[in-house]
């Protein structure tokens, strides 16, 4: 058995700081932020919280699915910003849409978190331990950021997408999933500090990593570039991606980028993008996909979607 999309979701504050905005608090510029990441503006939680984001993210999702929230019965939260510890994200989520018969958790692993979220829920149906799967990746980045530190205030963002796997016949792609906890200064977040990174490490290591896990998991899985129609990447930085796209000798058409809108919303970008791409009836049915997440720990991969 494998896993199927059949519902998308996201959610993001109505609130947003574009980059003009932002040069009024820190020393920077429109065109500066522009040229170096690609990102005109983020969206910011005011009255928002993660879990209230997620949610709406969740409703989302489950409408276009047309399953109903009973029939859910694992849900998995993926977050590093949550409002709350105890009880999980995942529970707050069950509680509020009403998901009576989901066992629920939240999972951790920054940037990748979607990912691995996803590749979590494939083992759990594949191993015949559940049939409908909710997956949310949700974010309120702008709580962890020093709104001073020009490195990474001009980056991220807040927001929450969806999406829900039902189980069908099939055969379950193999996956490349990595982690170096060596290099793992390069971006950091401590208890009650704000989030520190060092960009050039973290640009090095994504052009580098993510190519070669997509060549990975398209070997793995018998595969070559032009058998996928979408690279779907975390949404991190536009100069990231057309790195990525360069070396892999990919047309950039191939790489679908929304992070103009949006920032990096970490474990949020992926899911979000897959919701847009749904709604604007990009995404056919039979197609094939990569996702690939990449960040903090350090840990990336990339996985085979089958839409």
């Amino acid at each position: 058995m494998i896993g199927k999309i059949c519902g998308t979701g996201s959610y993001v504050p109505v609130e947003y700081m574009d980059n003009h905005e932002l040069s009024r608090t820190v020393e920077t510029s429109d065109e500066w932020i522009r040229e170096r990441t690609g990102i005109v503006k983020r969206h910011i939680a005011k009255e928002d919280t993660t879990v209230s984001m997620a949610v709406k993210a969740a409703k989302q999702a489950l409408t276009d699915s047309e399953l109903c929230e009973e029939e859910i019965d694992l849900l998995i939260v993926s977050t590093i910003s949550s409002n709350v510890i105890l009880p999980c994200t995942a529970c707050e989520v069950q509680k509020e849409i009403h998901a009576i018969n989901a066992t629920c958790f939240d999972l951790n692993a920054a940037c990748t978190g979607f990912l691995f979220a996803y590749n979590t829920a494939q083992a759990y149906i594949a191993a015949g331990m559940c049939k409908n799967v909710l997956l949310i990746g949700a974010e309120c980045l702008s709580t962890l950021i020093d709104w001073k530190d020009r490195t990474t205030c001009i980056l991220f963002g807040d927001g929450a997408g969806a999406v829900v796997l039902r189980a069908e016949k099939g055969n379950l792609y193999r996956t490349v999933s990595c982690s170096d906890g060596r290099k793992g200064t390069a971006l950091t977040c401590d208890m009650g500090d704000y989030i520190k990174m060092n960009g050039q490490e973290v640009f090095k290591f994504a052009v580098r990593q993510v190519p070669e896990a997509i060549a990975g998991v398209l070997k793995e899985n018998n595969l070559k570039e032009e058998d996928i129609a979408h690279f779907i990447l975390h949404q991190a930085n536009r100069r990231i991606v057309e790195a990525v796209a360069r070396r892999m000798n990919v047309e950039l058409d191939k790489f679908p980028m929304n992070l103009q809108e949006y920032g990096n919303t970490s474990s949020a970008s992926i899911p979000l993008l897959l919701d847009e791409m749904n709604r604007q009836g990009k995404l056919k049915r039979g197609q094939k996909l990569i996702l690939a997440g990449f960040g903090a720990g350090l840990s990336w991969g990339a996985s085979v979607l089958e839409w």
